[in-house]
């Protein structure tokens, strides 16, 4: 099992009261469809994991499950939280749905001081889903937990006989260069970081996980089939476009500006829930005029 090509980090929809509002979902999956994305990453950074309850996230990932059967959506479940009996817990629901993959993030508040504690948490978090593929996701600019990834590797598999790879949202690309030919290359390392996708491309990602996957899928997906056709120029196009469009979302505050992007594209997904915070309905306006100047409605 690899997650090769586009894996879109789905939001979680919210109503207007920051209430989840899973009826959503449904117009979410069809939205990736029609952007040729067949796996979604539920749960993670982009979906506010760290904002919902346990329930909520039980919630969640039972309806992207019961939204994606029978269709070619796959889905993997972020279960990784500071608690590791609640990771291990969302673990073993996700396996009982028959999710693709589970990921986890690092605990952040109590932080693993060692790598050999990095591997026990995820040991027992892996332990709870024992026949479902288990990723790392490394993302250190907001746990703040910094290991070498590649040292990862060469320990956790000890440990964690269902490690298939790392969800690898670093900047460290010499790492990442590493972590592709570590175990002879016999790991998953799907890139996490979509303005700087086309390096991650070209030192040998086979795939990315991607927040502006939800609003600018057609846009990667160019910039995967240039890349593949050996067209860089077309390809740097494509980059530069992403580059620009998360430019301009983070001036308004990210993960806000994003789900109203997507509002703007009619699939309403709601707001951002505190700490977040989201546009004003005039920074909206002002935003979509300038998405207009730029030419997003015409890239998609």
């Amino acid at each position: 099992m690899k997650l090769h090509g586009l894996i879109v980090a789905a939001h979680t929809p919210f109503a207007a009261d920051g209430a989840l509002n899973l009826n959503i979902v449904e117009q979410q999956a069809e939205h990736y469809a029609k952007n040729g994305l067949e796996i979604a990453f539920v749960g993670g950074s982009t979906g506010e994991s760290h904002s919902l309850t346990l329930d909520e996230r039980r919630q969640l990932a039972r309806r992207w499950i019961e939204v994606a059967r029978g269709t070619r959506l796959k889905i993997v479940v972020h279960v990784g939280a500071n608690c590791l009996a609640d990771a291990r817990a969302l673990a073993g629901q996700a396996e009982q749905l028959g999710a693709l993959a589970i990921a986890a993030l690092a605990p952040s508040y109590y932080k693993p001081r060692t790598l050999e504690a990095l591997i026990a948490c995820c040991a027992e978090i892996a332990a709870g889903a024992p026949a479902t593929p288990f990723y790392f996701y490394d993302i250190p600019g907001m746990t703040g937990v910094g290991f070498a990834m590649h040292d990862f590797l060469a320990q956790a598999p000890a440990r964690i006989p269902t490690l298939a790879g790392i969800k690898y949202t670093n900047s460290d690309l010499m790492s990442y260069q590493l972590c592709l030919r570590a175990g002879n290359g016999r790991f998953d390392v799907p890139y996490g970081t979509d303005e700087w996708l086309l390096a991650a491309l070209a030192l040998g990602a086979q795939g990315a996980v991607g927040s502006s996957f939800n609003f600018g899928g057609p846009i990667y997906q160019r910039l995967l089939q240039a890349f593949r056709a050996g067209d860089l120029a077309a390809a740097r196009q494509e980059q530069f476009r992403s580059v620009q469009l998360i430019q301009l979302l983070y001036r308004y505050g990210y993960l806000g500006a994003a789900k109203a992007v997507m509002r703007i594209l009619g699939v309403d997904v709601g707001p951002a829930r505190l700490p977040n915070d989201n546009p004003s309905a005039e920074q909206v306006q002002e935003l979509h005029a300038q998405l207009e100047a730029l030419g997003f409605f015409d890239w998609l």
